[in-house]
């Protein structure tokens, strides 16, 4: 790792992110198709936010981030990617008005949960669940603001809520981490919460 590529990276998304607010990260699979209903509600929940004044936040690749930010652009707010450079090289979805990259997953995180005034997770991977658990260490800690959280779909999120209430009945966690976050399955129970 090289520091001063870090530096660079998170000084330079301040320069670019500073200019907007109201921002919504969202996180979930790269590895959905378009035609997927995940992919059709992360479109719909973004195009509906976006046209709200919100700017959506993606990871700039495919699956959830490309429906998420094709809602976004095609609504009258921005839709910002912020992609990871690999080995296999992510390129960057069509759908962006602004697109940062990086070398370093772990200052792509930050940069996603820091600017955000919430955080949609829909389902995902071993990737989406690192974010989630990451985001919610941060307001757990309060070392990041206390932001809106929300799990799309009950079913998918269900055994890891349940071995979290298991942390809690160990008391590795405190029962109010569990309200942390939000489950909801309908997309309007979301748009009307960021708004309060």
């Amino acid at each position: 790792m090289n520091i001063e590529v870090v530096e660079s990276e998170l000084k330079h998304a301040a320069t670019v992110l500073d200019q907007f607010t109201h921002n919504i990260s969202i996180f979930g699979s790269a590895r959905i198709t378009d035609e997927s209903d995940l992919a059709k509600t992360a479109y719909q929940l973004c195009k509906e936010l976006s046209n709200q004044g919100f700017n959506i936040l993606t990871g700039a690749g495919p699956g959830i981030m490309k429906a998420a930010n094709k809602g976004a652009f095609e609504g009258k707010s921005s839709s910002i990617g912020l992609n990871i450079k690999l080995p296999k090289e992510q390129n960057p979805n069509p759908y962006l008005d602004q697109c940062l990259m990086f070398e370093h997953f772990f200052t792509r995180k930050v940069t996603l949960i820091k600017y955000a005034d919430a955080c949609v997770f829909f389902p995902g991977g071993l990737g989406t669940v690192d974010e989630l658990m990451e985001v919610l260490t941060l307001v757990q800690t309060r070392k990041g603001r206390k932001i809106k959280i929300f799990l799309l779909s009950e079913v998918f999120w269900r055994p890891l809520i349940n071995w979290l209430k298991t942390l809690e009945q160990y008391q590795y966690i405190a029962k109010s981490d569990l309200e942390l976050f939000c489950i909801v399955d309908d997309i309007e129970d979301i748009i009307t919460q960021i708004k309060e």
